[in-house]
């Protein structure tokens, strides 16, 4: 479900990851990319919120 949310919304979808300092920061830098460059810039951060959804899935498989 997570991973949906992390199509429309990276900086939400990385805040609900438990990562609420990197979700402000990325949505500092998430809103003008999306204004100036047209969603250009949108996969990257798309693929950051994955990496950050997937890392906290690994963490608790591992029971961290």
């Amino acid at each position: 479900m997570n991973y949906v949310l992390a199509l429309l919304l990276p900086p939400l979808s990385i805040l609900l990851a438990g990562r609420p300092i990197l979700a402000v920061v990325v949505f500092l830098f998430w809103l003008p990319a999306i204004i100036f460059s047209g969603g250009l810039g949108h996969p990257i951060f798309v693929l950051l919120a994955w990496i950050i959804i997937w890392q906290k899935q690994a963490d608790r498989r591992a029971g961290l």
